[in-house]
Order: C-alpha cells, then sequence, then structure tokens
C-alpha cells in the first residue's frame, strides 16, 4: 500500500471520528471508508492498524465496550481547549511565513493560517504581542506578485476532495495561446512555486506508463473542475520529492533530466555561487576567475532565461540544441533592436 494512501484513509478517519462523537465501530469505519474513498474492499484488520498508527502518532484515538460493540472515538485529549504559547521570535518567523503565502489568499490553505493566526492574537499575553509589533515595523517582505486564488477557491476545493479521495477529475483547461478545453486528470499531489500553485495529476488521455502522462497543470488556467463519481490508483512508484527534483523548475520531466553546461564570467560568478540553481548542481572554477556551471533540467526553456538574464557574463556550453535557441534567440533580439 502506498504512504500516500494511507495517510489519506488515516485522515478520513479522523474526520469520521470528529463527525461521530459516540464512536463507530470497526465495521462502521470500514464501511464510512469504502464509501468516502470510492474503494472496492477493505479489511477491518487495515482499518485496526491505522487506528494502531493514530495511536502511536499520540493522538488520543481510545477504545469503548458499547451495546453496539467495541467502538473507537477520540478521547478528552482530542476535544480539549490547548493553550497556544509563543515567543515574540516565533511570532516573527510564523509572520513572515504568513506574508510569503499570501498568494494563497481565498484558498482552503488560507482560511487555516488566518484561523491560527487569529488564535494566536486572542490567546498570547498584550506583552508579548506589543513586542512582536514592534519589531516586525523593521522587518519586510518584498518581491512577492499582487496575485491571490480567492476566483479559484470552489475549483481548488474540488481538486483537493479528488486528491484525497483518488477521484477523477473533469476540468476546463485553458492553455497559454490556445482555446479552453475539457480533460480529464488524476490529481496526485498540490505544489506551491513562485507564488503559484500548481496540480500534479496524471494526464487521462494517455496510458499508464505514458512517458508524458504525469503532467503540471497551473490553477490559474482552471476554468471548472468537477468531481466525477470514477476512481484511480496512484502510480506505486511514484515519487513527488524524485518527480520535482528531476527539474530545475516547475516544468514536467519526461524522462531523465539532461546536464546543461554554462560558462559563468568571473563578474557574474559571485551572483550565481550566492543562488544556486539547484541542489544537485556541479561548478568547476576555470583560470579566469569564473565558473562552468553544471546543472540537471527537465527542459531548455528553465535555463534560457536565466542565461539570458546574465546578459554577457554567460554562455550555454552544451547541449548544443540549448546552444542553437540560444544563438536564435539573441539573433531575434537584435533584429528587433537593431535601427
Amino acid at each position: 500500500m502506498a504512504r500516500n494512501e494511507q495517510l489519506v484513509r488515516q485522515h478520513r478517519i479522523l474526520q469520521i471520528l470528529e463527525r461521530f462523537r459516540f464512536g463507530r465501530t470497526l465495521g462502521e469505519l470500514r464501511d464510512e471508508l469504502v464509501g468516502e474513498l470510492g474503494l472496492s474492499s477493505l479489511h477491518e484488520r487495515t482499518v485496526r492498524r491505522d487506528l494502531e498508527a493514530l495511536q502511536a502518532a499520540g493522538l488520543d484515538v481510545v477504545q469503548q465496550e458499547s451495546l453496539r460493540g467495541r467502538i473507537w472515538k477520540l478521547g478528552p485529549g482530542v476535544k480539549g481547549t490547548h493553550k497556544i504559547a509563543a515567543s515574540a521570535t516565533e511570532l516573527i518567523a510564523l509572520s513572515l511565513s504568513r506574508d510569503l503565502l499570501y498568494p494563497l489568499a481565498g484558498t482552503p490553505f488560507w482560511l487555516g493560517i488566518e484561523s491560527f493566526w487569529s488564535k494566536l492574537q486572542e490567546q498570547l499575553p498584550e506583552a508579548v504581542w506589543s513586542h512582536y509589533q514592534k519589531f516586525r515595523q523593521t522587518l519586510f517582505v518584498r518581491g512577492m506578485p499582487a496575485k491571490s486564488y480567492r476566483q479559484q477557491h470552489g475549483i481548488l476545493q474540488t481538486l483537493h476532495r479528488c486528491l484525497q479521495e483518488h477521484r477523477i477529475a473533469e476540468i476546463v483547461y485553458q492553455p497559454i495561446g490556445k482555446d479552453p478545453g475539457p480533460r480529464r486528470i488524476e490529481p496526485y499531489a498540490v505544489v506551491f512555486y513562485q507564488s503559484s500553485l500548481y496540480i500534479i495529476a496524471g494526464a487521462g488521455e494517455l496510458p499508464a506508463g505514458h512517458a508524458e502522462r504525469i503532467r503540471h497543470w497551473k490553477l490559474d488556467r482552471f476554468l471548472k473542475a468537477t468531481a466525477l463519481d470514477e476512481w484511480f490508483t496512484v502510480p506505486a512508484d511514484f515519487d513527488l520529492q524524485k518527480h520535482l527534483g528531476a527539474s530545475l523548475g516547475i516544468f514536467s520531466a519526461s524522462g531523465s533530466p539532461r546536464d546543461f553546461r554554462i560558462r559563468i564570467s568571473a563578474r557574474a560568478a559571485p551572483w550565481v555561487q550566492e543562488d544556486p540553481w539547484h541542489p544537485s548542481q556541479r561548478v568547476e572554477r576555470t583560470e579566469d576567475g569564473g565558473i562552468i556551471l553544471t546543472v540537471p533540467a527537465a527542459h531548455e526553456l528553465e535555463i534560457i532565461p536565466r542565461v539570458l538574464s546574465l546578459g554577457r557574463e554567460a554562455e550555454v556550453l552544451a547541449p548544443a540544441s540549448c546552444r542553437r535557441a540560444m544563438a536564435e534567440t539573441i539573433q531575434a533580439l537584435a533584429a528587433r533592436y537593431t535601427p
């Protein structure tokens, strides 16, 4: 059983126990899970293991005898009110994180952030809050785009349900420069990259195992999303960390990433070393004080904009296809700016 499926099932068990405060038997829990997750079958032993895993994680899930038999329910430790404590330093760190996540405004994620922030404000001593407010006046977050996902709130909720329940989603998607059209996707994960949300999902029109089946769909381009009463199974070999690690940015990688070699001048080398392009990049120093940067990427469009931003201080050495694309881009720019 994939780790992601176990987590989804255990999270759903908690939601069921929150709804039924008088508890559920193993059989009842199993039936609820089969219905809500769209499973073909599920053994009670699996449900018991999930409950025991929740207990091992420190959650107050208890067993009790009842007229219906042995039931499982949430104990008082889950329902009780917990006092939230935080130092001024922790508040500053949390507030900076909140600023960075502002593009999520209007989404279920942002509602959770704001709810927690309100609880902090209500429960912290006035002295701690006052110190935080004074210090925060000297610390700012800049460079964030003026965007939010308020308009996509309903779409994201639908996709989140599909992701949790492994439901196929029918969407209307509008790629840049093309007409919108209906698609069927299998949502695997949500990724927050450079202030934008992307849905990692399988393209329904392509068969399982196809090299380009797993794609990255930008939430901004979703016009509609509907959860279907059809279900899918996440590929057993799908690993989100490995999948994203094959790309320099958010481009979906079909097959193995390629190595790109870029010569960086001595003048620009410190800038590149200050802000690495990829965790797996390699740096070779040259005699003139510059560097040769070797970085893996899924697509040359992840490389070309970065090289262009360095102007004459950078040169693509390999692969040859990227070098040709750079030459064509530079020639087109030169023609545009020539009087």
